[in-house]
């Protein structure tokens, strides 16, 4: 799947013969720490590794399961799945709202998701809203086409509630599955862009039932604890339904995706995890974490 984290290289290497448990763990925790797990999260899985029989060759399903239930705990769901508010298609149709800071790989995620819909039969239509940036519109153009489905655009500096508003006319008059609303990503300017996003939500409520809304985040899980902020800000000021963490390739060191799925307590939905507009899977506990340790 193009993922090649170092995580589980590094792990065997603490594991050396005769290595006492106490000298593991202290390692372990640093080695934790360093792979953006983050303080909290890497207190909690060590104070429980304490408190668990495990010998060294046998660590990485300990660590694994404990892992594992901190991020499932958080989820608060009982069945074991690490699921939120997935699109249910055969009931209605949906709008995802997709935002996140410039350079976390927001044009290119809405390229894929495009993609990936279509693959699966559903009707897609793209409202291109981030009427800000140079070249976000031609950009977000260029990955339509390559998906295959049509563009909702005007021209840069356009009023981007109007663009929604025109992608939302069109997505019902045509009775499209999924649109896909790209917004602008200015978070040096927070206030003026959550109230931009605030205005575009609006516009969407107007045409869609709160159930058919999905609010999704990208974040960089390049930048470590800075992408953990990202959605926190996000959250604080929009609320998310979902995190599509994007850049899970060979230079993402892994941790950050259990990091946030345990703080924010939002499901992560999908994992980007190369360039090709298939580089774009659905998120499962298991999964990533068979991914992580191998």
């Amino acid at each position: 799947m193009g993922l090649n984290f170092n995580f589980a290289s590094r792990l065997k290497g603490l594991l050396t013969r005769g290595k006492q448990k106490e000298a593991v763990i202290d390692e372990l925790e640093e080695l934790l720490i360093s792979s953006d797990f983050g303080v909290e999260f890497t207190n909690l899985i060590i104070d429980e590794l304490k408190s668990r029989n495990w010998k060294n060759e046998n660590v990485f399903e300990v660590l694994k399961d404990v892992i594992r239930g901190k991020m499932i705990h958080s989820s608060g769901r009982m069945d074991g799945k690490l699921s939120g508010k997935r699109p249910n298609y055969e009931d209605t149709k949906k709008v995802f709202l997709i935002f996140g800071v410039n350079g976390t790989g927001k044009t290119t995620t809405i390229g894929k998701l495009a993609a990936k819909f279509k693959k699966e039969g559903k009707k897609v239509l793209i409202a291109a809203a981030d009427t800000y940036r140079d070249a976000a519109i031609e950009q977000l153009a260029v990955w339509a086409k390559r998906a295959d489905v049509p563009i909702i655009r005007q021209q840069q500096g356009s009023d981007p509630g109007a663009v929604v508003y025109d992608a939302c006319e069109a997505a019902l008059s045509r009775e499209v599955d999924i649109l896909l609303v790209d917004t602008a990503g200015r978070l040096h300017n927070k206030e003026r862009l959550m109230e931009e996003l605030s205005k575009i939500d609006r516009v969407i409520q107007k045409k869609y039932s709160p159930e058919q809304i999905l609010r999704l985040i990208t974040v960089d899980a390049t930048t470590g604890q800075n992408a953990m902020t990202q959605a926190e800000t996000f959250n604080r000021y929009t609320g998310v339904d979902g995190i599509i963490l994007t850049k899970m390739d060979s230079s993402a060191k892994g941790g950050i995706a259990c990091a946030i799925s345990w703080k924010l307590k939002i499901p992560i939905l999908y994992l980007g995890i190369g360039e090709r507009i298939d580089d774009l899977i659905d998120f499962d506990v298991d999964s990533y974490l068979s991914m992580l340790f191998s």
